[in-house]
C-alpha cells in the first residue's frame, strides 16, 4: 500500500492528567496500572448536595466518583496574567498555558523556533465552567420572582437576592474572554507569542482529533511549519456530571471497565494533553527528535441513524478504513489498538464491531494478534482531552516499546468473542517484541455525539540519530557516590532530596560520575525520593561508625572499601529457572535487553502457531485454567530452553553494555549452551536454534520411561548407598555439598527411594518427563551431534567450564561440539566446576538470566570462603528491583564498569533545583479558582437561626499594569488629584 498523505513527525509531548503534574508522571502511571479514580473532592462540588443513588432523582447525580487533577502551582507574574482576573477566567486557560509552554520546550530543545509559524489548534468543548457560574449570575429575576411569589416583603426579596448574587463571580472586563473556549488557543498564542493559526475544535469528547486533523491539513498545505495541538478538558462541575447522568452514562458502580463483563458506564476525568507535530522530512532536517510518526488520520460520520448520540460501527469503521488507506499499510501489522474504550455497554459494543469489522477485512487468518485498550479505565473519560490521553499512550507505547495495561478487567465482555477476533485485552504493561519485517504500529480511536468518527494510525520512529529521548519509568534507580569525602557527599544530597524528582536526577549524574576505582564506594536502589533520603541517612550513620568496613544491607545498600578481589566469572541457568513474564522488567528499561527478543522473533524455533515472544510474555489469561497452561507450556522443554536462553541473552546484552566482562564463564546444564554464547563460541542466533533443537531432542526422550529424585545428602553417602545396594542409577546433578539428584529408569528410581527411606535419607521426586542426564537419554546425543554439526563454533574467547569434566572447553570445534552433544545424557558436576572455576581466580559470580537458583548454590558451595554472589533476577520479579539491586552490587564491588549505559536512550532529568521558582504560585486544579461554589459547608449545612449578615461585596477597582499584581499586594491607583490611593486584588 501506498501512503497517500506524508508522514508526520511528532516532536513535543506534553500532559498534565489525574494523578501527575508531567508527561514522566502520567506515562509512569500508565505503565503501573494506576487506578486514579477517587471520590469527587469538594473543590469541584459536594457530593452531599447532589448525589442520589436513584438515576430519576431531579436535579441529582447517581455518580460521585471521577478522575480529578491535582494542585499546579501557577505563575501569575511570570505569566502576565494579573491574579486579580484569575477568578474570572476559565482553569482550563491557564493551565493550557502551562502544557503549552511545556511541549514548546520539548520540541524546541534550547533551540530557536520560527514562532511567526508556529500554530495552536486544540480540541476544547465550547461551553466552559465558568461560564455557568457567569451564567447562574443573572438569575437575580427568577430568584426574585419565586421569593415574591413566596410571599416574601420585598425588603428580604431583595436581601436575599444580594446574598445569592455576593456567592457568585462579579462580572468584570475579564470574564467575557475568560468564559470562551477558544481563548484557551488564543492565551497560548498570545502568552507564548506564536503567529500562525489559533482556534479551537468542537467534536465532543473527539474535539482532540478534529483538532489533529486540522493541525495535519496545515502542514500538509505548509501554512505552519509546527502546530501544537491537544485536547483540554477540566469540567468536572456538577453541570458535567448532570449531563452525563441523565442521558445516562455514567457508571452506578462507580468505576469504568472498558471490554469487561462488569462494564456499567463510564467515569468523568479531566485533563490536558498536547503534542508539537512537523511534517517527518522537515523534523529530520531541522533536527528534531521524534517520538513517533502520524501515517494516517482517517474521519468520518454516521449518517443517519436512530439517535444522533447513537454509535454506529459502520461509521466508525469507515474512519479506521480510511486511516490505513492515508498509511499506507494495512490493519493487519497494527500490534495495538487504544479504544475510545468509555465502558458503557453500547458503546463499547458499537467500537468493537466497528474495529472487528476493518481488522477482519485485512484477511489475516491468525487470531489475537492486536492489543486492545483504554486509559479512561484509569483516568476516567476526559471528554474533549479524551483523544488526547489515547494518543499520549499510544505514542509513548511505540516509543517506549511497551504494550501498556487497561485495567479492571476481571473477564472480557463474553458478548465480544473476544477469542474469536483479532483482539486480546493486555491487562499488565509487557515489552512489545517485534521482528524486523515492520515497524511497531498503533491506532487511536475517538468518537464523540453526533456521530463525529477519528481514527489515527501510528508508527514507531527508527532512526536512532533523531529519536526522542525515553521518558523514564524505571521502579528503582541506582546512585553510587564515591571517594574519601562520603560523608560530606551524602549529607548534601540529604539537603537537597527533598525536591521533588531528586532522585532520578542523582542517579543520572551520580552513575556518569562514579569513580569505580575510589577506595570507597558507597552503592544502593531506591524507590522514591522518600527511600532516598531513608537509606543516605542509615549510610552515612554506619560508614560514619566504620568507615572501612563494607557492609551490604538487604534493602539494596552496598559499601565497598578498596580494589576489587578476584576475577569475576558469569554463570548461566538452566531448565527449571523459567517463568511466565521472565526478563519483562528489563526489556522494558533497556532497548540492549529487549534487542534480545526481537532478534528471536526473526527466527523460525518452530512450527507452532505461537512465538516465543508469545509463550513467555503470554496474552492475559482470566482463568486459573489458561494461566495454568501458559506455565505448562513454557516449562516444555522446548520453548523453556530457548526462552531461558533468550531471557539469559538480554541481561548478558545490557551487562555487556555497561563493560562488565567475565573471566570465564559457566552453566548448569542448559545454561552450557548460553555460557559457549557468552565466550564467542556460538552466535545469538545460533544459540537460540541449539536450545531449541536440543529442547526438541529431549521432550522427544521423554517418552522413553524415566524419572529423576533429589536427594537431601552429601555426595560421598549417596554414592555409597548406590553401590552397595546395586542400584541402576546415576547421579545426574550434584548440586551443591548436600543435594544429590538421581537419575534412571522409573522403577530404578523408586528401588533407589525406597533404599534412601530405610536408610533415613530424604528423596523427593522432580516433576520431569524422563531421565534426563542419565543412560535412558543417552540415544538423544547422536541427533543432536548431527545438527550441532551444522553450526559454527569458533574459539572460545574465556574459558567455558564444562559440566560433564568441570574443566574448560577444548577449543577445538568439533571436540567442543561432541561435548557438548554427550552432556545430555552425562552428570552435571555443578559443585565440582564451581570448585574449579574458583581455585581458578574466580571471586564474584555473577548469575546471568532468570530466577536465582544457581546464586544459592554457589552459596552452599563456597561458604565461609572469600567469594561474592551477584543475582540479576528473583523469581517473578514484577519490578527492577533485582537488576537494580545488581548493577548497585556491582559499582560497589569496585568491578569494572560504566554505570551510566543504564541512562541510555532517556532524556537527561530535570534538575529540581535549577526550576524556576513563580514568583506568586497560585495552586490551580480542573475547578475554577474563586468559584462561588462550593459554599463553605454547602446546602447540607444548616445556618443557626439570624445568621450574621455577609460583608458587602467589595467594590473592584480595574487597574491597568504592565506586568502582574499579586495577591493583596496593594498597587498605587492616580486620582485626578494626585493623590494615592491603593486597590487589592484578592484572587478570590
Amino acid at each position: 500500500m501506498q501512503q497517500t498523505r506524508p508522514p508526520i513527525a511528532v516532536v513535543g509531548v506534553s500532559a498534565l492528567f489525574p494523578g501527575s503534574t508531567s508527561a514522566d508522571g502520567f506515562w509512569r502511571d500508565i505503565l503501573a496500572g494506576t487506578d486514579q479514580i477517587t471520590d469527587v473532592p469538594p473543590s469541584h462540588w459536594l457530593i452531599e448536595d447532589y448525589y442520589d443513588p436513584d438515576p430519576g432523582a431531579p436535579d441529582k447525580t447517581y455518580a460521585n466518583r471521577g478522575a480529578f487533577l491535582k494542585d499546579v502551582d501557577f505563575d501569575a507574574l511570570g505569566w502576565g496574567v494579573p491574579p486579580s482576573i484569575i477568578p474570572a477566567t476559565d482553569t482550563s486557560q491557564l493551565l493550557a498555558l502551562i502544557v503549552a509552554q511545556k511541549v514548546l520546550d520539548d520540541a524546541a530543545r534550547a533551540r530557536e523556533v520560527d514562532r511567526s509559524r508556529v500554530s495552536v489548534i486544540l480540541g476544547v468543548t465550547s461551553a466552559q465552567e465558568l461560564l455557568g457560574t457567569m451564567v447562574s449570575r443573572l438569575q437575580r429575576p427568577v430568584w426574585v420572582k419565586a421569593l415574591r411569589d413566596a410571599g416574601l416583603p420585598e425588603s428580604e426579596v431583595e436581601d436575599i437576592c444580594t446574598r445569592i448574587s455576593g456567592e457568585y463571580v462579579p462580572w468584570q472586563e475579564s470574564t467575557f474572554p475568560g468564559v470562551l473556549g477558544n481563548v484557551v488557543a488564543g492565551r497560548i498564542a498570545n502568552r507564548l507569542d506564536l503567529g500562525g493559526t489559533n482556534c479551537v475544535t468542537d467534536a465532543a469528547c473527539a474535539s482532540t482529533f478534529s483538532a489533529l486533523s486540522m493541525a495535519a491539513n496545515e502542514l500538509y498545505l505548509g501554512d505552519s511549519d509546527m502546530v501544537i495541538t491537544g485536547g483540554v478538558d477540566t469540567m468536572n462541575d456538577i453541570f458535567m456530571y448532570m449531563c452525563f447522568s441523565k442521558t445516562p452514562a455514567l457508571s452506578h458502580s462507580g468505576d469504568c471497565r472498558p471490554f469487561s463483563d462488569a462494564a456499567d458506564g463510564t467515569m468523568l476525568g479531566e485533563g490536558l494533553g498536547m503534542f508539537a507535530l512537523k511534517l517527518l522530512d522537515h523534523a529530520e532536517r531541522d533536527g528534531d527528535r521524534i517520538y513517533a510518526v502520524i501515517r494516517g488520520v482517517g474521519s468520518s460520520s454516521d449518517g443517519r441513524a436512530k439517535s444522533v448520540y447513537a454509535p454506529r460501527s459502520s461509521g466508525q469503521a469507515n474512519a479506521l478504513r480510511r486511516a490505513y488507506v492515508h498509511a499506507g499499510f494495512s490493519a493487519s501489522t497494527v500490534e495495538l489498538v487504544e479504544a475510545h474504550g468509555t465502558g458503557t455497554k453500547a458503546g463499547d459494543a458499537a467500537e468493537f464491531g466497528g474495529l472487528r469489522m476493518v481488522f477482519d477485512e485485512t484477511g489475516r487468518a491468525d487470531r489475537q494478534w492486536c492489543a486492545l485498550g483504554s486509559v479512561k479505565s484509569q483516568i476516567g473519560h476526559t471528554k474533549s482531552a479524551a483523544g488526547a490521553a489515547g494518543l499520549f499512550k499510544a505514542i509513548l507505547a511505540l516509543h517506549s516499546k511497551v504494550i501498556p495495561p487497561t485495567i479492571k478487567i476481571e473477564r472480557p465482555n463474553p458478548k465480544l468473542a473476544i477469542a474469536q477476533s483479532p483482539f486480546y485485552l493486555n491487562t499488565t504493561a509487557r515489552p512489545w517484541v517485534r521482528s524486523s519485517d515492520h515497524p511497531r504500529r498503533a491506532g487511536v480511536s475517538s468518537f464523540g455525539f453526533g456521530g463525529s468518527n477519528f481514527h489515527i494510525a501510528l508508527e514507531e520512529y527508527l532512526n536512532p540519530e533523531h529519536r526522542a529521548g525515553r521518558l523514564r519509568t524505571a521502579s528503582h534507580e541506582v546512585v553510587v557516590l564515591t571517594g574519601d569525602d562520603l560523608i560530606a557527599q551524602i549529607q548534601a544530597h540529604i539537603d537537597a532530596s527533598s525536591a521533588e524528582g531528586y532522585l532520578q536526577r542523582l542517579s543520572y549524574t551520580s552513575l556518569h560520575d562514579a569513580d569505580l576505582t575510589a577506595k570507597r564506594r558507597l552503592a544502593f536502589i531506591a524507590r522514591d525520593d522518600h527511600d532516598l533520603a531513608q537509606k543516605l541517612r542509615a549510610a552515612a550513620s554506619r560508614i560514619a561508625k566504620q568507615p572501612d568496613a563494607a557492609f551490604s544491607t538487604p534493602d539494596g545498600v552496598h559499601y565497598g572499601v578498596g580494589a576489587h578481589d578476584g576475577q569475576v566469572a558469569f554463570l548461566f541457568p538452566g531448565q527449571g529457572s523459567q517463568y511466565v513474564n521472565m526478563g519483562a522488567p528489563l526489556a522494558q528499561l533497556d532497548e540492549i535487553a529487549l534487542s534480545a527478543w526481537d532478534d528471536a522473533a526473526d527466527l523460525d524455533l518452530g512450527d507452532e502457531p505461537l512465538g516465543l515472544y508469545d509463550v513467555v510474555f503470554p496474552k492475559t489469561a482470566f482463568t486459573d485454567e489458561d494461566q495454568a497452561a501458559q506455565r505448562t507450556r513454557l516449562t516444555a522443554t522446548e520453548w523453556a530452553q530457548p526462552a531461558i536462553g533468550a531471557a539469559s541473552l538480554a541481561t548478558l546484552r545490557a551487562l555487556q553494555a555497561m563493560g562488565v566482562e567475565a573471566a570465564a564463564v559457566g552453566g548448569h546444564s542448559y545454561g552450557e549452551v548460553t555460557a559457549l554464547h557468552a565466550a564467542g563460541v556460538l552466535s545469538a542466533a545460533d544459540l537460540l536454534r541449539v536450545a531449541r533443537k536440543r529442547g526438541e531432542l529431549m521432550a522427544a526422550a521423554a517418552a522413553l520411561p524415566g524419572a529423576m529424585t533429589a536427594v537431601s545428602e552429601p555426595i560421598e553417602r549417596v554414592r555409597e548407598l548406590v553401590a552397595a545396594n546395586n542400584l541402576q542409577v546415576v547421579v545426574a546433578n550434584h548440586n551443591h555439598p548436600t543435594q544429590v539428584v538421581l537419575s534412571g529408569p522409573t522403577d530404578a528410581i523408586e528401588a533407589a527411594e525406597a533404599v534412601l527411606k530405610d536408610n533415613g535419607v530424604n528423596a523427593r521426586r522432580l516433576r520431569v518427563a524422563t531421565a534426563f542426564h542419565s543412560p535412558v537419554v543417552s540415544e538423544s546425543s547422536t541427533p543432536f551431534a548431527a545438527a550441532l554439526a551444522e553450526v559454527a563454533f569458533e574459539t572460545p574467547t574465556v574459558p567455558v567450564y564444562a559440566n560433564t569434566s568441570a574443566a574448560p572447553y577444548p577449543a577445538d570445534a568439533d571436540a567442543m561440539r561432541a561435548q557438548l552433544a554427550e552432556q545430555i545424557a552425562n552428570s552435571v558436576r555443578f559443585v565440582e566446576m564451581v570448585e574449579a572455576m574458583y581455585e581458578a581466580g574466580a571471586r564474584t559470580f555473577i548469575e546471568v538470566g532468570p530466577n536465582a537458583v544457581l546464586t544459592g548454590l554457589v552459596k552452599r558451595i563456597l561458604g565461609d570462603r572469600p567469594h561474592q554472589t551477584i543475582a540479576t533476577d528473583r523469581k517473578n520479579a514484577a519490578d527492577l528491583k533485582a537488576w537494580a539491586g545488581a548493577v548497585a552490587q556491582l559499582a560497589a564491588a569496585g568491578i569494572p564498569m560504566q554505570p551510566a549505559a543504564m541512562w541510555a536512550g532517556y532524556r537527561v532529568p530535570e534538575n529540581p533545583h535549577q526550576r524556576k521558582k513563580p514568583r506568586l504560585a497560585i495552586p490551580l486544579n480542573g475547578s475554577n479558582h474563586g468559584k462561588p461554589y462550593p459554599p463553605k459547608g454547602g446546602a447540607a449545612a444548616r445556618p443557626a437561626p439570624n445568621p450574621p449578615r455577609p460583608e458587602p461585596e467589595p467594590r473592584i477597582v480595574h487597574v491597568e499594569v504592565p506586568v502582574e499584581v499579586p495577591v493583596e499586594v496593594p498597587v498605587e491607583v492616580r486620582g485626578a488629584s494626585g493623590v494615592g490611593a491603593t486597590a487589592t486584588g484578592t484572587g478570590t
